[in-house]
């Protein structure tokens, strides 16, 4: 590098360091992740180590629903997919779910900018990782187009809100999928009819029927013989999106795919353990396995 190129990089880092002290004094912010102060110029006030922390799932999941699995003694399916004990014995409505990352630490709270706070650009990051996870779906290659439908809010809270979190999520993850032009985002096709209430705390059977026909399809022929992927931002025990699924399938949707931002994931102290016989068979039910997980693989 010649002494002129030097001396215009030199020139252009002293730039960007005094732009980044003007900004810290001009613009004062802390990361709203970990409260560090914030020196890069940026519209969503998260600092670049926390984003850096938001990676994918690790590890074994199950190939249909995308729950964590830890024990070594996992069947493969006919496709030689490997399922969680859940979904061997009963199949989801939707066709697989996918997640890009656990819900917890900086994700989740990133999450809840989006949400809670308005932070609208945290919706372009989100979207990325959407992108990553509706890369992960595998979508065979067709010349028909697929319906991409956010799970919608009630009126009352859009109204509150002044945006669907998933709507935003989803459009933002559209641009940057190598299955751009086969996705075309389709919202109040789908819609709530009813306010529900919060699911946390709530036992399998509430929770199914929190959701019980609180969605409809207001466009049936828009999904009838087509494939559709139902986007939100958290999938928790499957009650939500399996419920929309479902209604999405007797709306004529020939698969349902689910794909959101973060999933919660069982922790390794709730890991299912199966015990094997001389045969090698299967000979006690799992153990450590939530009331809410049975909900989900049901469609609850």
């Amino acid at each position: 590098m010649g002494s002129g190129a030097a001396s215009g990089e030199r020139a252009r880092r002293w730039m960007r360091r005094i732009a980044a002290s003007l900004f810290t004094v001009l613009f004062p912010s802390d990361c709203r992740i970990c409260g560090e102060s914030l020196t890069e110029i940026s519209r969503l006030p998260v600092c670049q180590d926390c984003l850096d922390t938001m990676n994918p799932i690790e590890g074994n999941v199950c190939s249909v629903c995308g729950e964590r699995l830890f024990t070594p003694y996992v069947v493969a399916g006919a496709q030689g997919d490997y399922r969680c004990g859940l979904c061997r014995r009963i199949d989801p409505v939707f066709a697989r779910a996918v997640a890009y990352g656990s819900y917890e630490n900086g994700l989740r709270e990133l999450i809840h900018l989006l949400k809670f706070n308005g932070v609208r650009p945290a919706a372009n990051v989100l979207g990325r990782m959407l992108a990553e996870a509706i890369s992960a779906l595998g979508l065979e290659p067709s010349t028909k187009s697929i319906a991409v439908i956010p799970v919608p809010l009630y009126r009352a809270k859009f109204r509150q809100r002044g945006f669907n979190q998933a709507e935003l999520i989803a459009r933002a993850a559209i641009k940057i999928t190598a299955a751009a032009d086969r996705l075309h985002l389709s919202p109040g096709i789908l819609v709530r009819k009813r306010d529900t209430s919060s699911q946390i705390g709530l036992t399998s059977h509430q929770r199914r029927e929190n959701v019980r026909s609180a969605f409809g399809v207001a466009q049936p022929q828009v999904v009838k013989d087509r494939e559709v992927l139902l986007v939100d931002d958290v999938f928790t025990t499957g009650a939500t999106v399996s419920e929309c699924a479902r209604v999405l399938r007797r709306a004529g949707a020939t698969r349902v795919w689910v794909a959101t931002v973060a999933r919660t994931l069982k922790n390794s102290s709730r890991s299912i353990e199966i015990r094997l016989g001389d045969s090698g068979e299967e000979t006690g039910e799992p153990s450590g396995v939530e009331e809410i997980s049975l909900a989900r693989a049901v469609g609850g």
